[in-house]
């Protein structure tokens, strides 16, 4: 009880978020939405912990950094980068910010890829379409939902499942995230509710020293 109110006054009251990131308490119950049929984990008891744990770390991240949206500083090509400081620790927050070259059908927000990090080390790598994500289509193995999109990074494609938060954005792997710090090309196909649509990037530019420096990241070919 005391997790889902902390998941309600975290996506409610944190500065900018408003009304978008309001918590799917379907998450809380350990349910997901598969092929649009509300379906129980198997792993219930531990999904109900890790999803909980990793929507309370999504959504916080988001409320740390909304303050500092106005402060970002170019670090090269097309990306951003957002800092803040811990007041009682000292600790270092970083959000590097990629805005997408293309405009999806009815939105008016580019695409974004965020990265976060937290003292030194990589703490999240989202996709954010700022559009509305159709439901998930798969779960992982504790029973968390998921999204399968392809992902083509320059002249090499793939298909990954990527962490559904709430309809509203994709957590992707680090493996991806690596692959996109060294890319002059990253796509995302990703499902809507109107069907499928293309997000396309173009990262070519990031100081890669800065991204060191506050994720520890270095990046990878695909």
């Amino acid at each position: 009880m005391a997790v889902t109110f902390l998941l309600y006054a975290i996506a409610n009251h944190a500065p900018s978020l408003g009304s978008k990131f309001r918590c799917n308490f379907q998450l809380n119950l350990g349910l997901y939405s598969l092929n649009g049929k509300l379906t129980r984990s198997k792993f219930l008891r531990s999904a109900n912990v890790k999803i909980l744990r990793f929507t309370i770390a999504v959504l916080t991240m988001l409320a740390v950094f909304a303050p500092a949206q106005e402060n970002g500083l170019p670090v090269g090509g097309k990306w951003t980068k957002f800092e803040t400081e811990d007041k009682m620790t000292g600790e270092k927050r970083v959000k590097f910010d990629l805005p997408g070259d293309n405009y999806l059908a009815d939105s008016d927000r580019r695409p974004e890829v965020m990265i976060f990090c937290v003292g030194g080390k990589l703490k999240l790598a989202d996709f954010h379409p700022n559009f509305r994500l159709a439901g998930p289509n798969r779960a992982s193995f504790w029973g968390r939902p998921q999204m399968r999109v392809m992902v083509r990074v320059d002249n090499h494609h793939s298909k990954h499942n990527w962490n559904w938060v709430n309809g509203d954005f994709l957590a992707m792997d680090e493996d991806t995230a690596r692959e996109v710090l060294g890319a002059q090309i990253f796509k995302v196909e990703f499902v809507t509710r109107d069907g499928p649509q293309i997000a396309e990037f173009s990262p070519a530019g990031i100081d890669l020293g800065q991204v060191r420096q506050a994720c520890g990241l270095k990046p990878e070919k695909p």
